[in-house]
């Protein structure tokens, strides 16, 4: 085989055999296929598609092209979480701890921010020293004390999911089913877990802008899921707006203290529990969802997921003064202020647009190699629905250079949409449930 052949056949919409996915896998991870290639590749996918077929021959070959853990030693059911990303979406670092600290195993092996989305790994290296490198041998050894473990991919674990999601990010290849799909499942599946929540994501702040899409993109997680012996269950969830008030590393990790400590806003809160309640229920923890939203609760009021998040801190080399301390974290240096042009309603955001702003000043990466400032953030103050007076302070931007701050305020600032009478209904933030 070769990889322009192989290239050329699916731009020309034909559909792959599994030896050929295994060659274009395997190739890349070995190094005998270049980045140009497969970014040739992802993007005749990203065109073309990719059948069921294809699909779960991609899933397989990206899970099995390194390591796939088990966790027999460690009794209890094991079970994680996945969001597809959006604005202010830190819900992991809430009910990673709330589920550790209400008795299962929570091995959660994250990735970087793709595109306008933030990332767990770049939130939780906001907090000094928090090693998200960690061998598998640590990575178990922190398991086995906490019941809770945070890392990035190491090389042994999905190795082609890691250098094929950070090629897809550089190539705007990421917002195909296929590719997401088997990005997720495949690192997901290779964390040796019995369960898994979907917090699939639609709106204008998610890769799936329409519901119909974020529910294909579920549909499809859900039966990958399931066809390899896992208990899986899909959350439709709202990223029209930003999840919270705050976007930006340091930013969320204050906010998501914030919840912890019992407090924080009631969107993340709501959401953050209803994951882990989910959580509690797939892993055999509670009997039903209410029950598991009822131990949440408790793990939140009675601070005992506040306690968990400061162990895994500490064992994962991390500074835990940040727990009650905050002001530890990187903070920025400058504010601006982005004010209403006019009187009304907020009817809407461009939710995207707020986390590509992010990045310009430095929150985001537009090219794989970029390093992230995990002090710049975004502070929101208004919500659609919300009546805003002319002058009044939409956002609050926290920043380091003016380089591209006005670009970043300009953008801003379009983002939002007004008008003289408020929106309809609110939709639900949980719009649909899949595989319960």
């Amino acid at each position: 085989m070769r990889a322009v052949d192989l290239i050329r056949k699916k731009r020309d919409s034909g559909e792959h055999s599994r030896e050929e996915i295994d060659f274009l896998i395997s190739g890349y991870v070995r190094g005998t296929i270049p980045d140009y290639q497969m970014a040739a590749w992802l993007m005749a996918i990203w065109i073309r598609g990719m059948s069921r077929s294809e699909l779960a021959s991609l899933t397989e070959a990206m899970l099995y092209s390194g390591k796939v853990l088990n966790h027999a030693e460690i009794p209890g059911r094991k079970v994680d979480k996945h969001s597809t990303g959006g604005v202010g979406d830190k819900t992991s670092l809430i009910l990673a701890p709330i589920v550790a600290a209400g008795g299962l195993t929570v091995p959660m092996i994250s990735g970087r921010g793709l595109g306008h989305t933030g990332g767990t790994l770049d939130k939780l290296e906001a907090i000094p020293g928090f090693n998200t490198g960690l061998s598998l041998n640590e990575f178990g050894n922190v398991l086995r004390e906490c019941g809770l473990a945070l890392i990035g991919q190491t090389e042994e674990i999905a190795p082609a999911d890691k250098k094929i999601y950070a090629l897809r990010d550089a190539t705007s290849t990421v917002e195909n089913i296929g590719l997401i799909c088997a990005s997720i499942m495949s690192k997901k599946l290779a964390e040796g877990i019995d369960a898994l929540v979907l917090d699939v994501k639609t709106g204008s702040g998610a890769f799936m802008k329409r519901e119909e899409e974020s529910l294909a993109l579920a549909e499809v997680m859900v039966e990958t899921g399931k066809r390899m012996g896992k208990k899986v269950v899909a959350l439709i969830t709202d990223m029209d707006q930003p999840l919270g008030r705050m976007a930006g590393h340091s930013c969320e990790i204050i906010e998501c203290l914030d919840v912890l400590n019992g407090h924080g806003p009631d969107d993340l809160r709501q959401l953050s529990l209803e994951l882990a309640a989910w959580m509690f229920y797939l892993g055999g923890r509670t009997k039903s969802v209410d029950e598991g939203r009822s131990l949440a609760e408790t793990m939140i009021s009675t601070g005992q997921a506040k306690e968990k998040f400061r162990h895994v801190i500490r064992l994962q080399g991390g500074d835990d003064r940040v727990v009650d301390e905050p002001h530890l974290l990187p903070m920025a240096r400058l504010r601006s202020q982005i004010k209403n042009a006019a009187g009304g309603y907020i009817t809407g955001t461009n939710c995207e647009q707020f986390g590509l702003a992010l990045a310009m000043l430095g929150g985001g990466r537009e090219k794989k190699e970029d390093k992230i400032d995990h002090s710049v953030g975004l502070e929101f103050h208004k919500r659609i629905g919300d009546r805003v007076e002319k002058g009044e302070t939409l956002v609050t931007i926290h920043y380091n250079s003016d380089a591209r701050l006005a670009e970043a305020s300009s953008l801003i600032a379009a983002s939002f949409q007004t008008g003289n009478e408020p929106p309809g209904s609110p939709r639900p933030l949980v719009r649909r449930i899949l595989g319960a």
